[in-house]
């Protein structure tokens, strides 16, 4: 079986608890692919190339614009004993580039078994200030990851600046054929947040990018105009600004 590129056509729903309460909903446009693979590409589609949009190994993987890819996951599976349960397929699940223009403020490597059974996923967050930090989720018996399964991870890198580094992340991963859908419950005390991505998974075209492109313009430029307008609004309701703090010295952190 060909390994395909998958676009998720999806949404994304974030909302705020706590003093100072907010939410919203988007759609967004994801690509998931295998990157170790040969795979074939739309004409609009660039791998490691320009289009319409693009993927590029540099855009993930380490820090930003300089990221090592695939090479980079396989050493951090390795590095916390995850290589014998993860040899089978590794997909990337990101924003790719559109025009040229990247951002991710939550991309997804999701590491597979020889019999593509999910057991790990790195969650590569990077916030507006250029800063990039992993979560790596797994269960403490490196077994299966299910819908089921509760997945956490104690908060160490700034993301918000309207929200304290404290606290901790609760994941839950849905990951099938057809669809995907992942959680993140973040929560301290009595303020917290909820952040979703899910949507149906569908063979990446041409035409699918072009509606992409019709109906969310920009691409990544209008998520981050997104987040500075969001930010804006807890702003305005009373949010308390906090300024950012030196990033983590490790990459990942579990």
């Amino acid at each position: 079986m060909i390994p395909r590129i998958d676009h998720i056509a999806g949404e994304t729903f974030h909302g705020r608890r706590g003093a100072v309460e907010n939410a919203f909903r988007y759609g967004i446009d994801y690509v998931m692919l295998r990157p170790e693979e040969e795979t074939p590409t739309p004409r609009l589609f660039g791998r490691n190339r320009g289009g319409l949009a693009s993927l590029w190994d540099t855009d993930h993987g380490g820090a930003p614009k300089k990221g090592r890819g695939a090479p980079w996951a396989r050493e951090v599976l390795a590095a916390h004993g995850l290589a014998g349960v993860t040899e089978g397929p590794l997909y990337l699940l990101a924003q790719p580039r559109m025009l040229g223009h990247v951002f991710n403020p939550v991309s997804f490597w999701l590491a597979h078994d020889a019999d593509h059974v999910l057991h790990a996923v790195i969650a590569e967050v990077t916030n507006t200030f250029g800063d990039r930090h992993s979560y790596l989720c797994a269960r403490p018996d490196h077994a299966e990851i299910t819908r089921a399964d509760t997945l956490t991870a104690t908060k160490i890198f700034h993301v918000s600046p309207f929200q304290p580094i404290s606290g901790g992340y609760a994941f839950r991963f849905d990951i099938r054929e057809d669809r995907i859908g992942i959680w993140i419950d973040y929560s301290n005390g009595n303020e917290g947040l909820i952040a979703t991505l899910t949507g149906k998974r569908r063979p990446l075209t041409s035409a699918g990018l072009l509606r992409a492109a019709l109906r969310r313009p920009f691409g990544s430029r209008r998520v981050l105009g997104l987040i500075h307008w969001q930010a804006f609004r807890l702003w305005w309701k009373g949010g308390t600004y906090r300024p950012r703090p030196t990033p983590p010295a490790d990459e990942v952190s579990r």
